[in-house]
């Protein structure tokens, strides 16, 4: 996920970079006096960083709604987790009393065994 980001922040720079560039070398080449460049050049610049600014809310709205999903899906995965670990704990509880019914009656076996073996 990382990578992605780091992907999508490149482009986002190279975007806004390119953009400025572009506009900056277009302005400067248009036939225009100097006052009128200069105010299409802040135009640009205030249209530009208005949309940047709006990329980077986009992807932090993202990035949240993400990192909630995330949390969400964890807490899930813990809690079924949790539903089967009981699951398996209550069924070692049944099982480990059937053994000790079982030793228990091979126990009193043996012993009237014994005992019926000494008379």
């Amino acid at each position: 996920m990382s990578d992605n980001n780091n992907e999508f922040g490149a482009f986002m720079s190279g975007l806004i970079i390119g953009g400025i560039a572009g506009a900056i070398t277009a302005l400067l080449l248009a036939p225009q006096s100097g006052e009128e460049t200069r105010k299409v050049i802040i135009d640009k610049s205030l249209e530009i960083k208005d949309k940047a600014v709006e990329t980077v809310e986009d992807a932090r709205k993202r990035a949240e709604k993400a990192a909630e999903d995330a949390r969400r899906a964890a807490q899930e995965y813990t809690q079924k987790a949790q539903e089967q670990a009981k699951k398996f704990q209550e069924q070692g509880r049944v099982i480990l009393e059937e053994q000790k019914q079982k030793l228990s009656k091979v126990t009193k076996g043996g012993k009237k065994a014994a005992e019926e073996s000494e008379e």
